[in-house]
């Protein structure tokens, strides 16, 4: 009997990863429950897709009365756990929780012993990739947990919303979140670099264009997508932001504390960090990772916007 797959948050990465389970997953016709705290996106998801694929509900609890397998990718640590806290007071004998959120590997930890000992098993399961490769269904699926966990979530990942996987079978639910918290810092750091390059290369004479030429030559792929959504003007006119400030505060201040516990320094990561304060103050929370560039380039004389 094909299981009844329960949706938990529909932002920007989870809107994508929804509906390239519905349209590219294992559920035999079956619709796909979703919930999201703002209906709308529930109801805008639904609207993209055939009718019958969605069904829409007004609570988490609803949800995991009906469901099997359950899936939640919320904003942060807190927004996590108020949910599991619901999903707890229900009976979870036999079913599975699978969390991509990406917040404190001891949160992790907490949640999955908290689900595990109500008799349901739990895998740790963050994704790497931005909105676009959601949407596109080419994330990087990180697994952590018991192997029967994995083999049990695997069907909805590799060709369904993810291209690949990161296998921890068996390791500490903790460690994929370390690893997802680690692999931010190099986007972080390139988005640092991204800016600074081009503020110097406006401000020598060079020109931004010239710059961003060897870019999309040297490192085609994020580090072009990002040049090109600094020049475009994109980080400080879109409306609603792609990684926004406030989720990117939240993940850089998860792996300096990181990093504090086991006695490393991140420089480079302060660096980015207080730029990013800096994005908040200016932008408020349409505020994005990108406008690490307009911090920089009010930091050289220039102003936030390069329009």
């Amino acid at each position: 009997m094909t299981p009844t797959v329960f949706w938990i948050g529909l932002g920007n990465m989870g809107r994508g990863m929804a509906k390239n389970l519905v349209l590219k997953g294992p559920l035999d016709n079956q619709p796909l429950l979703v919930h999201n705290r703002t209906k709308q996106r529930s109801l805008d998801l639904a609207s993209q897709l055939p009718p019958g694929k969605v069904t829409i509900l007004d609570s988490i609890s609803s949800g995991i009365r009906q469901a099997d397998i359950i899936f939640l990718i919320l904003s942060k640590d807190s927004v996590v756990e108020s949910a599991i806290s619901e999903i707890l007071t229900h009976n979870l004998t036999g079913k599975l929780i699978i969390d991509c959120s990406t917040i404190h590997p001891t949160t992790t930890t907490r949640i999955a012993n908290s689900i595990t000992s109500r008799g349901a098993q739990f895998l740790a399961a963050p994704v790497f990739g931005a909105p676009a490769m959601a949407d596109a269904g080419q994330l990087i699926g990180v697994f952590a947990g018991p192997s029967a966990s994995v083999d049990r979530a695997r069907p909805y990942f590799k060709g369904v919303i993810a291209r690949a996987e990161i296998d921890m079978s068996d390791e500490p639910y903790g460690k994929a979140l370390t690893l997802k918290l680690i692999g931010n810092t190099f986007v972080f750091n390139m988005v640092e670099q991204l800016a600074e390059g081009h503020v110097l290369a406006e401000k020598s004479g060079l020109g931004t264009k010239y710059l961003h030429q060897w870019v999309e030559q040297m490192f085609p792929g994020p580090y072009a997508a990002y040049s090109t959504r600094m020049l475009s003007g994109d980080y400080h006119t879109r409306e609603e932001p792609l990684f926004a400030v406030d989720l990117a505060r939240k993940d850089a201040g998860h792996a300096l504390k990181l990093a504090e516990e086991a006695g490393v320094r991140m420089r480079n990561l302060e660096v980015a960090d207080e730029h990013l304060k800096e994005v908040k103050e200016y932008a408020g929370e349409k505020g994005d990772i990108a406008g690490i560039y307009g911090a920089v380039r009010r930091e050289g004389g220039l102003g936030y916007e390069n329009s």
